[in-house]
């Protein structure tokens, strides 16, 4: 091995240097200084290693840092990020989706019942202050010119009743469902209660000559989701405001 040999091995694994920072400096070829690594039997970075070690050394900045992006260009990369899990076959979903399973099975048991604790009180918390896609509608809604009362209470005579959006001008009530009103998430009993406690809400407000809009929330947060469960929603209202449903077709499920 000569001289220029060591030095390029010496950049390459001690330094970290790329091949084109090698080359650069040795005033040659990447292509050469690649010729050289291989034929001393050095592994090559590949491209996704070599570029986060240029961002680590601050050699490079990652291309999407400081850049401020439009509501329209987030929604097009959503919407296209969508559509390739939607093109997916079953068995890649499946192959994803097992994925994520086999990395809780590795996690030790105190990992998974610290997570749990975590997410019970991040499911305390939504019902105290509100979901994020309950916000999203709020904010959504007002932005129409739709009045809406957050976390309604005490509206119905004789009722210790809350909404999580209450619509006046529509009078139309929408609770928001996430996935423990209609998964065993917090175990089979939970689940049961929900499911009672939702219905008997259901018959108070439709019994009292109202609209019932549930929006079950059976997907992830993606902003496409979001979107989607807020042109759904709208469309329900729509039919609403153009004429007000009989009384055995008020409720709606999104």
């Amino acid at each position: 091995m000569n001289k220029q040999e060591k030095t390029i091995l010496e950049l390459y694994q001690d330094k970290q240097w790329s091949t084109y920072e090698i080359a650069e400096k040795l005033k040659t070829y990447p292509n050469k200084i690649r010729r050289v690594l291989k034929k001393n039997g050095i592994e090559l970075r590949t491209s996704k290693d070599a570029q986060q070690n240029a961002l680590n050394k601050g050699r490079a900045k990652h291309p999407t840092a400081g850049t401020v992006r439009s509501e329209q260009t987030k929604r097009k990369i959503s919407q296209s990020q969508g559509e390739v899990w939607d093109a997916l076959n079953k068995k890649e979903k499946q192959y994803r989706s097992q994925i994520g399973k086999d990395a809780w099975e590795q996690k030790t048991e105190q990992e998974k019942a610290l997570f749990i604790a975590n997410a019970q009180e991040a499911v305390r918390e939504s019902s105290r202050v509100g979901s994020k896609l309950e916000h999203f509608l709020l904010s959504e809604l007002g932005k129409r010119n739709i009045r809406v009362e957050f976390h309604k209470e005490h509206w119905l005579q004789n009722q210790n009743l809350q909404v999580d959006l209450y619509l006046p001008q529509y009078r139309a009530a929408i609770e928001v469902d996430g996935p423990s009103h209609f998964k065993p998430v917090w175990g089979k009993e939970n689940l049961e209660r929900n499911i009672k406690a939702d219905q008997q809400k259901t018959g108070l407000i439709l019994n009292s000559g109202l609209v019932m809009i549930r929006i079950k929330q059976n997907q992830s947060l993606t902003q496409r989701y979001i979107r989607n469960t807020l042109s759904n929603l709208l469309e329900v209202l729509e039919k609403i405001k153009d004429h007000y449903p009989q009384e055995n077709e008020r409720y709606f499920e999104i």
